[in-house]
């Protein structure tokens, strides 16, 4: 088996289907089915077993599903290490965030890095999937939870304040009551939100209404006049058509970490993105 192979067994192996897994690996469907069955004929062993519910792992493909995460790490690692000892500012940068940090905190950071090194093709990946750093699905990733990899170079950059917002023409709704009034809250099906416990202890007469996983969302929900939204101020304050309530206590706010993978530490483009996060936030905090 050579590499390439190795990536092909893996991804049909995760995924369960060709369809699945050409589009991760952005190949086409043909070539993907004609890749396994010629692996399957190298080997002489049948590898999947293909089902109505797609591919599935056979015991012969079971017994070197070890072997090629093995191999992929290694692989993984010789791609890390050589990235890491580029010394241009040219190339590919990936970065990853949630999307109310990627749509209200990135742009002005990007602005500047982009006029510095026009060079760096940015891409900036957004959502609540957390795209692993050891397989460079990022190079660098901002989150608001710590980095649970050993080999995750991470620092605690900024604490951001939260706020509780309302559309501009609304009333105020009363502290520790919110009868009257709606609450805009926030999927929890990928963890707790203490703002959100926050929010709902803050307003406990007021009828949660509506749920979202994305905060622009929930900004512009609020600005519609439909409920009360608690937001990070960098974004509440940035949406125009929302202000905020001034009340006896704030919400909690969140921590946002930072975090690359080791063996890119010498990456002079990482690097001086790095730089230009840590100038901004610097001002931000002035």
């Amino acid at each position: 088996m050579d590499w390439s192979d190795v990536r092909i067994f893996l991804a049909v192996a995760r995924t369960g289907s060709l369809g699945a897994a050409a589009r991760a690996l952005r190949l086409s469907h043909p070539t993907i089915g004609r890749r396994v069955r010629a692996l399957e004929e190298a080997t002489g062993q049948t590898l999947f077993q293909r089902t109505a519910d797609g591919f599935i792992l056979t015991e012969e493909g079971n017994a070197i599903l070890a072997l090629a995460e093995q191999m992929e790490e290694s692989a993984l690692a010789m791609e890390r290490r050589l990235a890491g000892q580029e010394q241009n500012l040219q190339g590919s940068l990936r970065i990853s965030s949630a999307d109310w940090f990627g749509a209200y905190v990135l742009p002005p950071i990007l602005a500047d890095y982009t006029r510095a090194y026009p060079n760096v093709d940015i891409e900036v990946l957004t959502g609540t999937r957390l795209f692993s750093l050891a397989h460079r699905e990022a190079d660098i990733a901002f989150r608001i939870v710590p980095f649970n990899n050993a080999d995750v170079v991470q620092r605690k950059l900024v604490h951001l304040d939260y706020g509780v917002y309302v559309a501009l023409g609304a009333a105020d709704p009363i502290y520790r009551d919110g009868a009257g009034f709606r609450l805009i809250t926030h999927d929890t099906s990928t963890g707790q939100f203490p703002d959100i416990d926050w929010l709902m202890e803050a307003f406990p007469n007021a009828q949660p209404l509506m749920r979202s996983n994305n905060r622009n969302v929930q900004g512009h929900m609020s600005k519609q006049g439909i409920g009360i939204a608690v937001l990070p101020q960098v974004v509440g304050d940035q949406i125009i058509g929302l202000r905020r309530l001034e009340l006896p206590e704030k919400p909690p706010g969140r921590d946002i970490w930072m975090g690359y993978h080791r063996d890119l530490k010498h990456l002079q483009r990482l690097r001086a993105f790095i730089t230009t996060v840590t100038d901004h936030i610097s001002r931000m905090q002035a």
